[in-house]
């Protein structure tokens, strides 16, 4: 399950739960795509909601997407209190040129903050 929302013009914000598969990530890029068309370069944020299963799929077309389209994003907030999520978004950071940070889940409201401005 996937939602939602945009706190400020240039910045998209997910909360995702249960199972992430293609069709979440096709959801998402679909949306980050419309930012694209009024800005250069957005800045993104992630939560963890208890999510349970990422599909293959999902990871893969995620991996390749960003990967295609670093340049496009400037922050990038990962909240989450899982360290392998953290560990894999690491190995992300070393791949895309935007500022990524992960914040643990009760500091949430400093991702919003520092992704936001």
């Amino acid at each position: 399950m996937i939602s939602s929302f945009s706190f400020s013009d240039n910045t998209v914000g997910y909360i995702l739960s249960g199972e992430v598969n293609q069709k979440t990530i096709d959801r998402m890029i679909k949306q980050i795509e419309d930012k694209w068309e009024r800005f250069d370069q957005i800045n993104l944020y992630l939560e963890d909601d208890n999510v349970e299963e990422f599909t293959l799929g999902a990871i893969v077309k995620e991996f390749q997407f960003k990967l295609s389209n670093a340049e496009k994003f400037e922050k990038i907030a990962l909240v989450t209190n899982r360290k392998w999520i953290k560990a894999c978004s690491a190995l992300k950071n070393m791949l895309v040129s935007a500022e990524m940070r992960a914040f643990d889940t009760e500091n949430r409201l400093e991702a919003l903050s520092w992704v936001g401005y």
